[in-house]
C-alpha cells in the first residue's frame, strides 16, 4: 500500500516515523495478537465455563464469585478511555524519535564535519526524553489497574469463603462440595489477575492500530490510466501542452507551459535554480500530476496511461543517484531485473563504468555500501547511467546528471550520454551549458515560464537569459570580487 502512494505523501513525512508505523506499530500489534488475544480467549472460556459448574453446584453462592465481574469490565472500559490518548501520545513520539534518529545516523557525515555531536547528542536526549515522560504518564495510570483487579478479586474469595463456610457450618452444603467450590473460586477468580497485563497490551496495540489504519486509509492521490502503451511501439514523442503546477499549499512553480520534444530528438531544459526544471520531470514521470494542461507521450494524455507502462518507457538519471546496500551488479539490474552479466556488463561499457567496477576489491560482486557510500560521486552517477542503458528505454531523463563531478568525470558521462541518446528521446536538465551545445532543441525557463527556446548558437546571438549564464559560465562576463574578509587588508 505504501508503495503504491504518491511521492508528496513521503516528501510530507520523514522516513524515521515511517518506519516506526511499518515496524515498531506492526510488533506492537504482533505483541498482542501473539499473547494478548489469547490470555482474553482463555479468560473469557474460564469464565464461561467454571462459572457454569459454579451455578450448577450451588447458585447462591456463584453470584457472589461472579459479583467482580462487572466492576472489572466497567473499570476496564473506563480506564481503556484513559489510557487511549496517552498510548496514543507514546505512538506519536516514537515516530518522532524515529525520526530524529534516522536523520542523525543519515547526516553522520554533516555532523562530523561540522563538529556537531555535542548537539545532535542533546537534541537527541531532549527527544529521548520527552519519549520517555510520555511513556511514563502512560505506565503510571496502567500500573495502577492490575493492584485494583486483585483488590475486587479477594474481595470476591473473600466473599465466597466465608458464604460458603457459613453454609457448611449450618448443614447447608456438604464439606466435600464447599472444598470443590474453594476451588472453582480459585480457577475462577484467579485468571482474572493477568487482565491487567492483557489490557496494556490491548491498548498499546490500539494506539498503534489506529495509526496502521490511518496510513492504511491514505488514498493514492495519482492514480493510472486505462490505456495500456506497449514498450516496443513508443514513440517516444513528448509535449507539453499549456502546463501549468503548484505544490500542495505553494505559490505556482510553472506557468501555462507548451513544449515540444519530437520522437527521437535531444532537447534541453535551462534556467535558474528555482525555475521548474526538474519539475517538469517529475510530472513527466507523473509522481505529481498537473494542476492545468496536459502532458502527451505519443499523443496520449500520461493521466490516461497505466503507471506501470508509462514509467517502464521512461530512464531517469538524477543527480542525487540513489544506491541500494547490495552489489554494483545488483545496482546495475535494478534497470532490468531479468539481465543476464553480459548484458550488465555491457551497459557498464556503454556508461564507462566497467573499467572501474573491474578495479574494485569484488569487481562486479563488491558491496556499494549503504547509498553507495563507498563509491565516489562519478563512479555513482556512472553506474546509474548504466542502469539506465540497461534499462533501455524509448525516453531518456537525465536531470542534472553531471553537475556535480569533476571535468574528467564530465568528459567521460558526456561521451557515455551521446551514445545512449542514440535513436531515443533524451530530455536533459543541465546548469553546465557546455554539454548541451549540440542538442536539437533548448528551452529557458524563469521562475516557471518559458522565456526563450532555440538552438545553442541561435540562443548565444539572440543576447537574452541563455546569453547572460553563457558568459557568465565561460568567464565573459565575470567580474573581480574581494574575498570576504581580506576587504581590510586591500
Amino acid at each position: 500500500h505504501v508503495q503504491g502512494l504518491e511521492l508528496a505523501f513521503f516528501e510530507d513525512r520523514s522516513t524515521g516515523e515511517l518506519m516506526s508505523i511499518l515496524n515498531d506499530d506492526v510488533n506492537q500489534l504482533e505483541r498482542f495478537l501473539d499473547g494478548g488475544a489469547d490470555q482474553l480467549i482463555q479468560v473469557t472460556t474460564t469464565v464461561i465455563v467454571i462459572g457454569g459448574i459454579f451455578f450448577a453446584v450451588e447458585p447462591s453462592v456463584a453470584w457472589m464469585a461472579m459479583l467482580p465481574m462487572p466492576f472489572i469490565l466497567w473499570g476496564s472500559v473506563a480506564y481503556q478511555k484513559r489510557l487511549a490518548p496517552r498510548y496514543a501520545s507514546v505512538r506519536e513520539e516514537v515516530g518522532l524519535l524515529s525520526g530524529e534518529l534516522s536523520s542523525n545516523l543519515s547526516g553522520v557525515a554533516t555532523i562530523k564535519s561540522f563538529t556537531a555531536e555535542e548537539h545532535e547528542v542533546e537534541r537527541i536526549r531532549k527527544r529521548s526524553a520527552s519519549y520517555v515522560a510520555s511513556n511514563q504518564k502512560a505506565i503510571a495510570l496502567s500500573s495502577a489497574f492490575s493492584p485494583l483487579i486483585r483488590m475486587i478479586i479477594v474481595l470476591g474469595f473473600t466473599a465466597t469463603l466465608v458464604a460458603g463456610g457459613r453454609l457448611a457450618l449450618d448443614g447447608h452444603l456438604a464439606v466435600g462440595l464447599y472444598s470443590i467450590m474453594v476451588f472453582l473460586t480459585q480457577r475462577l477468580l484467579w485468571p482474572l489477575t493477568i487482565l491487567g497485563q492483557t489490557f496494556d497490551l490491548y491498548q498499546r496495540a490500539m494506539a498503534s492500530t489506529n495509526r496502521i489504519l490511518d496510513l492504511l486509509d491514505m488514498e493514492p492521490q495519482v492514480r493510472g490510466g486505462t490505456r495500456e502503451l506497449a514498450l516496443a511501439d513508443v514513440r517516444g514523442d513528448v509535449r507539453f501542452e499549456d502546463v501549468s503546477f503548484a505544490y500542495r499549499g505553494r505559490e505556482p512553480v510553472l506557468h501555462h507551459l507548451s513544449l515540444a520534444m519530437p520522437a527521437g530528438s535531444t532537447t534541453a531544459i535551462v534556467g535558474a535554480t528555482g525555475a521548474g526544471k526538474s519539475t517538469l520531470l517529475k510530472l513527466l514521470l507523473r509522481f505529481y500530476d498537473v494542476t492545468g494542461g496536459a502532458i502527451l507521450v505519443d499523443g496520449h494524455d500520461v493521466r490516461e496511461l497505466d503507471l506501470f507502462d508509462l514509467r517502464s518507457a521512461i530512464g531517469l538519471v538524477s543527480q542525487d543517484v540513489f544506491m541500494f546496500h547490495g552489489t554494483v551488479l545488483e545496482n546495475i539490474a535494478y534497470g532490468r531485473r531479468d539481465a543476464t552479466l553480459d548484458e550488465v556488463i555491457e551497459a557498464a561499457r556503454v556508461a564507462e563504468a566497467d573499467d572501474f567496477v573491474r578495479a574494485l576489491p569484488e569487481g562486479y560482486d563488491t558491496i556499494v555500501g549503504e547509498r553507495g557510500q563507498k563509491l565516489s560521486g562519478g563512479q555513482r552517477q556512472r553506474i546509474s547511467i548504466a542502469r539506465a542503458v540497461l534499462k533501455d528505454p524509448p525516453i531518456l531523463v537525465l536531470d542534472e546528471a553531471t553537475s556535480a563531478v569533476d571535468n574528467e568525470t564530465e568528459a567521460a558521462i558526456q561521451r557515455s550520454l551521446e551514445r545512449i541518446s542514440v535513436g531515443r528521446t533524451t530530455i536533459l536538465i543541465a546548469h553546465r551549458l557546455s554539454t548541451i551545445r549540440h542538442v536539437d532543441r533548448v528551452y529557458v525557463l524563469e521562475q516557471g515560464v518559458l522565456v526563450e527556446e532555440g538552438r545553442h548558437d541561435e540562443l548565444v546571438a539572440a543576447g537574452g537569459l541563455y546569453a547572460a549564464l553563457w558568459r557568465v559560465q565561460t568567464g565573459a562576463a565575470v567580474q573581480h570580487r574581494v574575498p570576504m574578509g581580506r576587504a581590510s587588508e586591500s
